[in-house]
């Protein structure tokens, strides 16, 4: 049966309509998702509470994330610098510390798990790699959620590792590790020296002063006669210059030096009071 030409032309154009956009339909569907870009980040998935052993878990967006535990290798092969933790939303990025070297990493969280208990996160090959610690299991780690710049997350959305973040204070690794295990001691710690106190000295003994000379008493022996005063006061004024002694003998006041023990003690002593001024001095016996 033939139509009409004003009844084809109508039905033509509605064929023609309907393949066009059967076309636009399959073209969107087969364009795959732009992931490469910061839109990969968006929208952050916490999901539903689970329960691992009988400990139930609740995602949830925690900005100010901050706890210590342990880490596990990623069983699943992971690939990149990323992360799996139970609570974290998905994506999300977070600081990865060692506590016992103090370095720390930037990891993506992209996964749920570990799905054991006993374990805080689990880190992929790359993580591991870039924290210095392939092949440790039970490695005790501070994680910290965090809000890196977008050069950073560019990095690890690619597969590739961030900048190594500064080393945490050994002083600091040590508080972390306590609140982790209070009788734990950090290795990274280096243990104090106790200070050098000198020991003290030995008490010596107080020395004992030399024994003192014993005191010649001279009675008889040659003497000095020095000079003779007709004054009490001018005779001692010279024998207390010299060393003498003062007797009186008839109206005169008399210097003395000695008695001595010998003629040379004796000679010694005329020296001294001629080298005085008193040229008179002589020596004599005693009376």
């Amino acid at each position: 049966m033939r139509l009409p030409v004003e009844r084809v032309l109508p039905l033509a154009a509605l064929i023609l309509l309907a393949a066009c956009g059967g076309n636009q339909s399959r073209s969107e569907r087969a364009a795959p998702l732009n992931r490469a870009g910061p839109a990969a980040d968006y929208p952050m998935i916490t999901g539903e509470p689970f329960t691992i052993d009988g400990i139930t878990y609740k995602p949830v967006d925690a900005m100010n994330y901050d706890a210590v535990g342990r880490a596990m290798a990623d069983l699943d092969g992971a690939a990149g610098v990323s992360a799996g933790h139970k609570t974290l939303p998905l994506p999300s990025y977070a600081e990865v510390t060692s506590l016992e070297t103090g370095r720390t990493v930037l990891v993506r969280v992209e996964r749920r798990g570990p799905m054991v208990n006993d374990r805080l996160i689990s880190l992929s090959a790359g993580a591991l790699a870039q924290l210095g610690s392939e092949g440790r299991e039970a490695l005790p780690v501070r994680v910290r959620r965090v809000n890196p710049p977008e050069a950073d997350r560019a990095l690890l959305r690619t597969g590739q590792a961030a900048p190594q973040r500064m080393d945490t204070p050994a002083s600091l690794l040590g508080v972390l590790m306590r609140k982790l295990d209070p009788r734990a001691v950090p290795p990274a710690l280096p243990v104090a020296a106790a200070p050098f106190v000198q020991p003290p000295a030995a008490a010596q003994p107080e020395p004992r002063p030399a024994p003192a000379p014993p005191v010649r008493t001279v009675t008889r022996g040659p003497i000095v006669q020095v000079a003779a005063f007709s004054t009490k006061d001018r005779a001692e004024t010279v024998a207390a210059k010299l060393g003498a002694a003062v007797t009186h003998t008839d109206r005169f006041w008399r210097v003395r030096m000695g008695p001595f023990a010998t003629q040379a003690e004796a000679a010694a002593a005329l020296a001294k009071a001629q080298a005085a001024g008193y040229t008179d001095a002589r020596i004599q016996r005693a009376d």
